[in-house]
């Protein structure tokens, strides 16, 4: 389905998580977007952003927001995928077929943590390295060359990237010619939330599309901005533009 400049699919976090093992076994690697209405609205208004994120093979509905506009626009989108847990899941299969995980992303020390939290889960999970990159770290060539190296050395299985969008996907990009084979997940806050440093919201406030009001509790100074001026009036314009969409091809 087509959300503002962005094709997203209607798969379950357990679709997902079979394609990547499916994959693994064939030899085979790829990338994950987790297309919020943050990233939604970034590549509507940036071509190149959009361009960026159809380059991946999967990318599936992280936030509330993009799962109502399918369903408004006619796509039966069977529920939200959030790069947070895809953390754990993809972790867990990971353990099961023998890959390693690799964490990029973090202040100091939570990538780490992140890796012990993983493998307490999954007794199996083999950590290939964990890595908080420097701070403007993508704006120096050789400090950019020389995370890249680290990374592609461990030959990873599965590379969690959390360094928001979209660093965390021309990261990505640059890493995929390297490590082939390789799945690779743009995680956003994940290594922290399964480190412990940040908490999920209920259940039942993610199902109700609220898991954005726990985040600005957490983070208001970081967030505010982005979620009340930004995102809100978007997602309430790609909300009504689905409806619209819908009425005309009825």
């Amino acid at each position: 389905m087509r959300v503002g400049a962005v094709h997203v699919m209607a798969l379950t976090e357990a679709a997902v998580a079979e394609h990547v093992a499916r994959a693994w076994a064939a030899g085979r690697g790829g990338a994950i977007v987790t297309a919020n209405v943050d990233i939604v609205r970034a590549a509507t208004r940036d071509p190149s952003l959009a361009e960026l994120v159809a380059g991946s093979e999967l990318v599936v509905a992280d936030g509330m927001p993009v799962v109502w506009a399918g369903r408004l626009a006619g796509t039966a989108v069977p529920e939200r995928v959030t790069g947070s847990s895809l953390v754990h899941t993809l972790s867990a299969r990971a353990a099961r077929a023998g890959r390693s995980v690799y964490l990029l992303g973090g202040d100091p020390g939570v990538p780490e943590a992140a890796a012990e939290a993983l493998a307490a889960r999954s007794p199996a999970l083999r950590i290939a390295g964990a890595l908080s990159p420097p701070y403007g770290f993508d704006t120096d060539p050789v400090a950019y060359r020389e995370v890249i190296g680290q990374v592609v050395a461990a030959r990873p299985g599965l590379v969690l990237v959390g360094l928001g969008f979209p660093k965390q996907e021309r990261l990505i990009r640059d890493l995929r010619p390297d490590l082939p084979a390789a799945w690779f997940l743009g995680c956003g806050a994940g290594i922290p939330m399964a480190a412990g440093q940040f908490s999920r919201a209920p259940r039942a406030l993610q199902r109700a599309g609220g898991e954005w009001l726990h985040r600005l509790a957490l983070e208001p100074r970081r967030l505010a901005r982005r979620y009340l001026r930004d995102d809100a009036p978007f997602a309430l314009a790609l909300l009504a533009g689905a409806l619209l969409s819908r009425f005309r091809h009825s």
